[in-house]
């Protein structure tokens, strides 16, 4: 990023590029500054592609500039290139921040970030104009994606336009010394966007003026008597109640028709969260950074929240207040919150006023509403602290659209769009040698979200100046993402890559870690509950020999029928029913558990028909699948058997009864033990699990508590899948490694019992370990594997085509 020396030896004048995350960051006050410090002359002003930068003085000079330039970016700033050139134009001749230039974008959209300690004490202080105005922000902090609505990141590009500035926001909106300079949502109570508490069944609103600071107090009291209030938040509405209030956490449930699912928390400060859970220095440092996210914390502390809060699990999701608004409702409340999504179960998150009043009015009698448009529907982030890193399960408020730079080998890549996948949604773009992986979208079977999915497919098109010269999609025929990109491939003449979902996971692991495009493969270990198969069936427990141009699957977790196809992924007695029938057989099982609880409930299912499902191979696809392992086991141990009221339920609440002290035993008896034979016909080696379920119905027997069993398998799991590697390795044999790294993915990499013990093992082995963590293992990551395939794929058609030795081919890539 540094200059050649002996440019500035020969020129007293530089044009500077800044690309990277630049605007709306207070970029353009901070290299005022530094210029007006050094005595530089020149410009800076924000274009489609960053910032441009023209210096002029004394050589000493400009070399100190370029050096602060790096040390000294504002916090939310991230600089990815600093290009540097001669100027031979005019300067002005003090340091001036000029007017933008519109163009095709190449610059980055900042994600929305959290109320920043200047804003906070700001908020806080009588002695301020901005005492409790709930819309306060700057540079440092606020709304960025969720009111932008163009490119560049200007005022009249976001819901800010709607606003305004006052003489006094002005004076300081123009004022480059002032940290609100050109801060783009800067408002006041005289100029800005006003919260209101309003009835959502229209009556009108009274409460005691005397008692109350403003409105917005107001709706602390509310939540404090008992009510369910509406909030009109950053990126949507959110639903909030007091979350020690077990009626009303439970009357909640039902109005939002929410089974099971857990809430999340928001608390005022770090010393309230403490009294529900532990929480350590990595995770205090997320929940105060800049993204403030919901973090997942064990619930170990001296309080006790509701069990309708997240019933069955050992953690809670808690947040910080990340908006003034939620500071001022929070800052006289010393027990936490429920601050969750403001839409019925499944359905994406309210952002529109009337929407609110139509779809809540039956869960909230009152709403905090105000009058800023919500550009773009955000949804809260979620990160968890695994093995020492903060990850991210749900990326989303805080760390989205930042982009992922590719890793070496694919800076030719062209413009291409990703589709990701159909749960857990999103896409990705590949431009300048970035990956622009969306914001969560949710799940793709709900009308809405679907929408949704297609309006903010659209929305970035506009956003980034983006024009795919091809899609990418996964090969699973009824995913809507992939039939959408069908259809876009027709209509549009473009190319279509489809991309194996399991193949899509490693690579998205392997482009997060940086690995170069060139390298050799790793053995991708992807797990997950389901995806669409090479061979027509279904996969999630895969073992592949893997880089971004192909794959070889060298192995499996066992395929096992699921009765039912989709009813089995939510009725999890029916995938226990076809393990055991798949591993002993229905007879012998009787024979010998008929004392079983276990057994004595699967008589009474109608096992007639799913013994000719399995038979005829009708509704019963067979699956490689370590999820639905994982809901077999809840299933013998009674958790979530009849039904899981989400997805994943089942592998949530078997990780939360997971018994320490057994986890840490050396005793061979705590690992349930797995075999790794070879399937008849092609030789490939797979997970067996007859000799684990003996064991599990042998516990059964004797009555093992269990907690116990929940760890046994765990451990026993994450032996298994440590002995499949060193298999695949050739390591057994004695011989020279097959390979030396292995890459992570998938979303049974979010179970932190597994994660930690699997890469605790790999570690042990000598492996070099990849693993997620900007990125969700889950299929939230899986649009970015999928761009860096078909970027991959991309670039290799292009060095054909240069090299004249076959036409450019779009073929998609297919497993060796």
């Amino acid at each position: 990023m540094k200059p050649d020396a002996a440019l500035l030896s020969r020129f007293a004048a530089l044009e500077i590029r800044v690309r990277g995350r630049v605007q709306g960051v207070g970029f353009r006050p901070t290299v005022w500054r530094i210029a007006r410090d050094l005595g530089l002359q020149g410009d800076v002003l924000n274009d489609a592609e960053g910032v441009l930068i023209h210096v002029g003085g004394e050589e000493p000079s400009i070399a100190a500039f370029l050096d602060r330039l790096e040390r000294e970016p504002p916090p939310l700033a991230r600089i990815d290139h600093i290009v540097t050139r001669p100027f031979g134009g005019d300067l002005h001749g003090d340091f001036r921040i000029v007017e933008s230039i519109a163009g095709a974008a190449h610059t980055q959209v900042t994600p929305d970030a959290a109320i920043c300690a200047a804003c906070t004490e700001e908020v806080g202080s009588p002695f301020e104009r901005r005492f409790r105005y709930p819309f306060t922000n700057c540079t440092h902090c606020g709304p960025r994606l969720t009111i932008v609505q163009g490119i560049p990141y200007d005022r009249a590009q976001t819901t800010m336009a709607a606003f305004p500035m006052c003489a006094a926001c002005a004076a300081q909106y123009g004022d480059p010394a002032d940290r609100r300079f050109h801060a783009e949502a800067i408002a006041c109570h005289a100029c800005g966007p006003k919260a209101t508490l309003i009835r959502l069944d229209g009556r009108a609103t009274s409460f005691d003026q005397h008692s109350m600071l403003d409105d917005v107090d107001a709706i602390r009291s509310l939540i404090q008597k008992g009510e369910i209030v509406a909030i009109k938040g950053l990126g949507g509405y959110q639903l909030a109640c007091d979350a020690t209030n077990t009626a009303v956490v439970e009357r909640l449930r039902a109005l939002k028709r929410r089974d099971a699912k857990p809430f999340a928390l928001m608390a005022r400060d770090l010393d309230v969260i403490r009294d529900y859970c532990r929480v350590d220095a990595k995770e205090e440092s997320v929940l105060t950074g800049s993204a403030a996210p919901i973090v997942l914390l064990a619930a170990t502390g001296r309080e006790r929240l509701p069990e309708a809060v997240a019933p069955g699990l050992s953690t809670l999701g808690f947040m910080l207040p990340t908006t003034p608004l939620h500071l001022l409702i929070m800052s006289r409340l010393n027990r936490p919150v429920v601050m969750t999504s403001g839409n019925l179960s499944d359905e994406p998150q309210v952002i529109d006023d009337a929407a609110a009043r139509e779809r809540l009015a039956g869960i909230a009698a009152y709403a905090l509403v105000h009058d800023r448009q919500i550009a773009n529907r955000v949804d809260d982030s979620v990160v968890r602290v695994m093995d020492g890193r903060a990850r991210v399960m749900r990326r989303a408020r805080g760390f989205a659209p930042a982009p992922i730079a590719l890793p070496p080998g694919f800076e030719t890549a062209p413009e291409l769009l990703s589709m990701g996948g159909e749960l857990k949604a999103t896409f990705c773009l590949v431009k300048d040698g970035e990956a622009i992986l969306s914001q969560h979208q949710g799940d793709l079977e709900d009308a809405a979200t679907f929408d949704d999915y297609r309006k903010n497919l659209a929305l970035y098109e506009t956003l980034f100046d983006h024009a795919p010269v091809a899609l990418v999609a996964d090969k699973h025929p009824e995913y809507l993402s992939s039939k959408l990109a069908r259809q876009w491939a027709e209509t549009r003449a473009l190319p279509l890559i489809e991309v194996q979902h399991h193949h899509a996971h490693v690579a998205s692991c392997l482009a997060e870690n940086g690995r170069p495009l060139d390298m050799p493969p790793v053995l991708g270990i992807a797990l997950d509950g389901l995806g669409w198969g090479e061979d027509g069936t279904i996969w999630g427990g895969e073992f592949l020999l893997a880089d971004y141009r192909r794959y070889q699957r060298l192995g499996a977790f066992k395929p096992v029928a699921m009765p039912g196809g989709a009813q089995a992924v939510r009725e999890p007695w029916r995938n226990l029913y076809a393990h055991l029938v798949a591993e002993m057989g229905w007879p012998a099982f009787a024979m010998n558990y008929a004392d079983l609880d276990v057994h004595a409930d699967l008589v009474r299912r109608p096992r007639e028909t799913l013994d000719a499902m399995i038979r005829a191979g009708v509704n019963a696809p067979k699956a490689s699948s370590c999820g639905r392992l994982f809901d077999a086991v809840a299933a013998a141990l009674d958790v979530c058997r009849h039904r899981q009221a989400y997805e994943g339920q089942a592998a949530a609440r078997l990780e939360a009864m997971v018994d320490r002290a057994t986890l840490a035993s050396d005793s061979e008896e705590s690992a349930y033990p797995m075999s790794i034979p070879n399937l008849r016909g092609t030789g490939m080696p797979y997970v067996e699990p007859l000799a684990m379920w003996q064991a599990i119905l042998g516990d059964l027997i004797v009555n093992t508590p269990a907690p116990v069993m929940a760890a046994r398998f765990h451990k026993g799991l994450a032996k298994a899948i440590v002995a499949m590697t060193k298999k695949l390795a050739g390591r057994e044999e004695g011989d020279a490694s097959r390979f030396d790294t292995v890459a992570l993915s998938g979303g049974c990499f979010q179970n932190r019992v597994l994660f930690e013990e699997v890469t605790r093992r790999l570690a042990a082995e000598s492996f070099t370990v990849f693993t997620h963590a900007d990125v969700p293992a889950n299929d939230g990551g899986l649009a970015l594997g999928q761009a860096a395939v078909g970027a991959a794929h991309l670039i290799d058609a292009q060095s054909r085509t240069l090299k004249g030795t076959t036409p450019c081919a779009w073929e998609s890539p297919a497993a060796s």
